[in-house]
């Protein structure tokens, strides 16, 4: 299989002004080194925050409906803005853009630290999210180019896509320590210094592109994919609260598919779409993109949810909130490195029939942790979702870029990295109206629960909650079990 993968450094040489001081392999290892870490930044961004979420509740006043949108706000803008991004550096240079996206989201880092009130605090988070939207593809397509195909790229594939996968679990442990020590300023503090860093470090290890294609980019596509996709994601989020058949609920919901159907019938008939819809025909890229869709749902939600379930019910302090994740991106990395050796001659298939399977059996038993759950219980379904992730991760990131020609490199890493950033807000948004709706029916009103609620002083009240929460915890992981398996089944047809 490896024969097809995306074309090698040399088919692609034409573009890419390369001295010989960069043909060195020390100087390709330098390389990576900036790429992985730019990845591994944005990538943490995604979890750091949801560690610090009850610290920034009461700092900031926020009402837990409004909670998740310092989430939302994030992945929404990056998952939106992605293809846009991806596309950016085929266009005006990988380099260019890698350096402009780390820029904005240096600044937009430091301007969410500063932050005095939670407008101000989503809008620094839906900047950052752009910035991502930048970066993290073209890091993806300069792999592509600079590493020769076959093991070498496998090799630094396995790096990426590692950093991909732990990069979230990781921001768990790194945010738990910065809210503990410091304040939950600082898990968006953090990011200035590694900016800082990459920008200075890509100018020199990075090769200079000049671009390789010549196109406009489609920026009414982009708008009108986020904006109907943020309005679909606020709408089944209030729903629990407003009423199905509430005129917030359907106009949301209606105004989501008008835009979202606007966007389809545009990119088919414009000659620059951001997505363009032939490139979904080829079968396995299109079922690729459906898993990481899936897996992305299934594993933003355990983040979001576990993290908060661990602090308010089981409560962990956050710095022990974050260690609890270890075993994440520990078993990621490690199983991830064997998948890249053995991918070569074993195939995809076997890995992605395997490990969303095994990320939906790590759900079900998170499904039964309670109130005086041990941590054993935890760390083994933490154990089976991160083997689960570490056997899909690179074979869905290989999937994505076999066969592409050179000016499909950045659409293909965007439509992966997209796959992954809305389906996990989606997820999220459906996970939420799950946990909503498992709180109403315990009599619990969605002021409270799962988020940072305020505890009755009454025993009774508080007993009543607590057995709410519980239970909504455990509904929104039998819903993440099922979208997993659903990953599984989507696999047994490529």
């Amino acid at each position: 299989m490896t024969e097809h993968l995306t074309p090698s450094v040399e088919q692609n040489s034409a573009p890419i002004e390369q001295s010989t001081h960069f043909t060195g392999a020390g100087h390709k290892k330098f390389a990576l080194v900036v790429i992985a870490t730019a990845q591994l930044m944005v990538m943490l961004d995604l979890t750091i925050v949801n560690i610090a979420l009850p610290a920034i509740q009461r700092g900031l006043g926020f009402s837990a409906t409004d909670l998740s949108w310092v989430v939302d706000a994030y992945v929404l803008a990056f998952g939106g803005l992605l293809l846009l991004g991806g596309r950016s550096g085929d266009i005006f240079g990988r380099r260019k853009m890698l350096i402009t996206g780390i820029a904005l989201f240096t600044l937009a880092s430091m301007m969410g630290g500063f932050a005095a009130s939670g407008a101000l605090l989503i809008a620094a988070r839906v900047v950052q999210g752009a910035g991502a939207a930048m970066a993290s593809p073209t890091a993806l397509s300069l792999i592509a180019v600079i590493f020769q195909e076959g093991h070498e790229r496998h090799r630094a594939m396995a790096v990426y896509a590692a950093m991909s996968g732990a990069g979230g679990a990781l921001g768990l442990l790194l945010g738990g320590s910065l809210v503990d020590v410091a304040s939950w300023r600082w898990v968006l503090f953090v990011n200035v210094p590694i900016g800082i860093f990459l920008i200075l470090s890509a100018k020199f290890v990075l090769p200079k592109d000049r671009g390789i294609i010549h196109s406009k980019l489609d920026y009414l596509g982009a708008l009108l994919i986020s904006s109907g996709l943020a309005i679909l994601v606020f709408g089944i989020e209030r729903a629990p609260g407003n009423g199905w058949g509430s005129n917030t609920t359907i106009i949301s919901l209606a105004l989501a598919v008008v835009l979202l159907g606007v966007f389809f019938i545009r990119e088919y008939r414009i000659d620059y779409a951001v997505i363009p819809i032939n490139f979904l025909y080829h079968k396995n890229r299109a079922l690729g993109f459906s898993i990481m869709a899936l897996v992305g749902a299934s594993m933003l939600s355990l983040l979001y949810f576990l993290t908060q379930f661990i602090q308010n019910i089981l409560h962990y302090s956050p710095v022990m909130a974050g260690v609890a994740y270890l075993p994440i991106p520990i078993v990621i990395g490690s199983v991830g490195f064997a998948v890249s050796k053995a991918v070569g001659k074993v195939g995809i298939k076997l890995f992605l029939k395997i490990g969303p399977g095994l990320m939906a059996l790590g759900l079900l038993l998170l499904s039964t942790v309670n109130a005086s759950s041990h941590y054993y219980q935890i760390f083994a379904g933490l154990v089976l979702v991160g083997i689960g992730m570490g056997l899909s991760f690179v074979p869905l990131t290989l999937n994505a870029v076999k066969g592409v020609t050179p000016k499909e490199s950045g659409l293909a890493s965007g439509l992966l990295n997209t796959s992954q950033q809305l389906g996990g807000s989606l997820g999220l948004a459906v996970m939420v109206t799950v946990a909503g709706s498992a709180l109403k029916s315990k009599g619990v009103g969605l002021t409270s629960g799962l988020r940072g609620s305020v505890v009755s002083t009454k025993v009774q009240e508080v007993l009543v909650q607590r057995n709410a929460e519980v239970h909504a915890f455990q509904s929104t992981m039998h819903v993440g079990a099922l979208i997993a398996f659903l990953g599984f089944v989507a696999a047994l047809f490529l």
